[in-house]
């Protein structure tokens, strides 16, 4: 079975084309126009092991917003269809998630309701040529698209850089955990028989 989604979106502010594949080796490549958040996306595949190829042309002659949340979008999205119909899936995940000085903790459950909870703590304005107000935009954009609950707390708030990344990263491991199959889970992981 091969779990993998091509999504393509189209708007008058993004163009944005993304292959994921949830059962890869951690291989990206990846063009969004905004190398922080390129940074970013690489540390989510590659400590995820998922393998992405997405490209991204925006307009960032207005800002990084539209680019950094239609991406989140089309990711979520990719999530969503490429995990199919969640049968033999562990359906929950999480990931305590240290990166030097700072802590960051992570927790999933694909039960196709969307919900974030996500701790702001940035303490500067950008990140590279990032946005830090866009993380959580990007993680809330992420969310909605794949129907799942998402929480992100930092345990142990620290250098801004090292915060963002252990986030990309925890998520890369809560969601590596969540997808992965269980041979005991036969049908659905659910009471009601359905996610």
């Amino acid at each position: 079975m091969s779990r993998t989604a091509t999504i393509t979106r189209t708007t008058k502010e993004t163009d944005i084309a993304m292959t994921l594949s949830l059962d890869g080796s951690g291989k990206s490549k990846i063009s969004t126009g905004i190398g922080f958040f390129d940074h970013m996306l690489d540390g989510f595949t590659r400590h995820g092991l998922f393998d992405m190829k997405l490209s991204v042309k925006g307009d960032l002659y207005v800002d990084s917003h539209h680019t950094i949340e239609d991406t989140g979008i089309v990711l979520g999205n990719a999530i969503r269809e490429a995990v199919g119909d969640k049968k033999g899936i562990k359906r929950y995940g999480h990931f305590i998630l240290p990166m030097d000085e700072c802590l960051v903790v992570c927790a999933v459950d694909l039960c196709g309701r969307p919900y974030l909870s996500f701790d702001d703590v940035f303490t500067v304005p950008k990140c590279g040529d990032m946005d830090t107000e866009m993380v959580r935009e990007f993680f809330y954009a992420v969310s909605y698209a794949a129907a799942m609950n998402l929480h992100i707390k930092v345990l142990t708030p620290g250098n801004n850089h090292h915060m963002m990344e252990a986030m990309f990263k925890a998520f890369a491991k809560a969601l590596d955990m969540a997808v992965g199959m269980d041979s005991r889970i036969t049908d659905v992981l659910s009471t009601k028989g359905s996610l």
